[in-house]
């Protein structure tokens, strides 16, 4: 990244080429050049815009934000935020705070739970949405039992269907017409609305039909409300209270199968009506809660409401100074991304760019082992309908530990030592992975992904069992299992703890280099642990190439 200040220090590079970005991003009077940005390494222009600016630059940049947005009455507490943004680890050394400003600060580090009431109401209305979500598909494939197989799996899977060729690519008109608490109380209503047609339904067609309507509303929400915990959340914990979307989606499943074995001894033409219908309660009170949480502040930057978005920050934030420190830097952000995105297609570039393909192959095999490990396969039967609770206990169970250790352990770790129990490991991970400017079609692409392979997943499933028996179906699974673990160990990059710019860097590693590192890994990890040679660790894979080439241990 080249960033060029009015004096024209540093200079900039020139790079040639298709793969370049070809306009200019500026904020106030600094220029934040793309000129000689490659396009596999523009998510390092959002690392910190800030940096560097001159004080006496950034002040003016500030007050003409403010005379802009009438927040003129705040110019001041705008001036200290924009200086903490630009060096937040140098925030207790700047002259221009307060000992109360800096107490406050200080309190981000050393108290990081200590927040509003009102982000903690926020937190728990999308864990709500969540668990709607899965406990559709923990109830949902507990009906007539004499259908036919194809027939049982197309009405179980029908949801998924919708998620994956429609509801998920909904997200973005959905988003921009009615924002983030608009797309959750519309996708939470029509989920209410479907869940009383599924109770009321009188054929398999029928049926079908309202849990196709189901995954509309199911598609949608689940691209939106991660992405609105994330823009929401203060840095410091935005990585585990983004995960509780995976961890409550886990504890959807566990009651969905709790309420089937609930039902179980209820009359045969009713048990399954009251499973679907039950499910009416938790997105009727999202819809009542969700218009008391604040609108996302990113996005009504980019609707240019700035004094809104203010207000929406201030709710949600300690302090007047961290308010406007986010909502500052927020804004730089989104002027960077309009210039760095305009008259581009991201979703071609999400293939043709090296690294945004990694990224979208990592995430592909994520959310597609979710899926392909077998947890969320059930049966009809009295038994399997208690195997199948236990399983989704266990899976939620599983999720716990995650949520604690997945900043400590490592999500490619987690991966690899917790299959088939993901816990909150594949959301997390393709939010992660993709570059910023592409953020919002990657996260689209891997829901739809996983929702794609939940539906192939559902409809199958009836036949596997009738064909292979319990034992059989499984051990498909199992075998996939395996698989899923190669492909993680070979593909997977760890994101744990990375800087914006190296991410970039990471999944600029061509993927045979990355293969042959983590092969070579598994040698040298084994003459450390059981041959107990003594060895140099290896150098991370994407530091200096030319050693990933070469022998360890030799």
């Amino acid at each position: 990244m080249t960033l060029e200040k009015k004096d024209g220090s540093p200079g900039s590079s020139t790079m040639g080429g298709p793969e370049h970005v070809e306009k200019s991003a500026s904020v106030g009077g600094y220029g934040v050049s793309a000129d000689a940005v490659p396009r596999d390494k523009l998510n390092a222009m959002f690392e910190n815009p800030l940096a560097g600016i001159p004080r006496d630059q950034l002040f003016a940049d500030v007050d003409k934000f403010c005379n802009e947005n009438n927040l003129s009455a705040y110019n001041e507490v705008f001036r200290k935020g924009a200086l903490v943004a630009q060096n937040p680890s140098g925030a207790q050394d700047l002259d221009i705070l307060n000992q109360a400003d800096k107490h406050i600060l200080e309190q981000e580090y050393t108290h990081k739970w200590s927040h509003p009431k009102q982000l903690y109401y926020l937190v728990i209305m999308c864990s709500l949405c969540a668990a709607v979500q899965d406990s559709k598909a923990g109830t949902s494939n507990r009906f007539d039992k004499t259908m036919a197989d194809n027939i049982t799996g197309l009405v179980v899977g029908a949801p998924y269907l919708a998620c994956a060729v429609l509801g998920c690519w909904l997200t973005a008109p959905l988003n921009s017409l009615f924002g983030r608490r608009g797309t959750i109380f519309i996708s939470c209503l029509i989920a209410a609305l479907a869940s009383i047609w599924e109770g009321l339904a009188n054929s398999w067609v029928n049926l079908f039909v309202a849990r196709f309507v189901l995954g509309l509303g199911i598609g949608s929400k689940s691209t939106t409300v991660p992405v609105y915990a994330a823009e929401c959340s203060p840095p410091l914990i935005r990585g585990a209270l983004v995960m509780m979307w995976q961890m409550w989606t886990a504890f959807g499943i566990m009651l969905g199968n709790i309420m089937g074995v609930a039902f179980l001894n209820v009359g045969h033409d009713l048990n399954w009506r009251l499973m679907l219908g039950s499910t009416v309660v938790l997105p009727l009170i999202v819809c009542a809660q969700v218009y008391f949480c604040p609108e996302s502040p990113r996005w009504l930057i980019k609707k240019n409401r700035i004094d809104k978005a203010f207000d929406a920050f201030r709710r949600i934030r300690t302090s007047d100074l961290q308010a406007a420190r986010d909502l500052y830097y927020c804004y730089v952000n989104v002027t960077i991304e309009r210039k760095a995105t305009k008259n581009r297609n991201l979703i071609k570039e999400m293939f043709t760019i090296g690294r945004n393909r990694r990224a979208a192959w990592a995430s592909w095999i994520v959310m597609f082992m979710q899926q392909f490990c077998g947890v969320n396969s059930g049966f009809s039967d009295s038994s399997a309908l208690l195997a199948s609770m236990g399983t989704g206990i266990l899976n939620w169970v599983f999720a716990l530990p995650a949520f604690f250790t997945i900043d400590s352990f490592g999500r490619r770790n987690l991966l690899l030592f917790t299959y088939p129990f993901l816990g909150p490991v594949p959301f997390t991970y393709s939010a992660e992975a993709f570059p910023l400017h592409i953020r919002e079609v990657g996260m689209s692409f891997a829901t739809s992904t996983t929702w794609t392979f939940n539906f192939i997943l559902s409809f199958t499933w009836p036949s596997l069992l009738t064909a292979f028996k319990p034992q059989g179906a499984f051990a498909w699974y199992a075998v996939w299992c395996l698989i899923g673990w190669v492909l993680v160990l070979l593909f997977v990059p760890e994101t744990k703890a990375l800087t914006l710019e190296e991410l970039d860097q990471v999944f600029s590693v061509p993927t045979w280099k990355h293969a042959s590192y983590h092969l070579k890994a598994v040698v040298h990890t084994f003459k450390i642990k059981v041959l107990r040679q003594k060895l140099p660790p290896m150098p991370r894979f994407w530091q200096g190439d030319e050693h990933i080439g070469k022998s360890f241990g030799d």
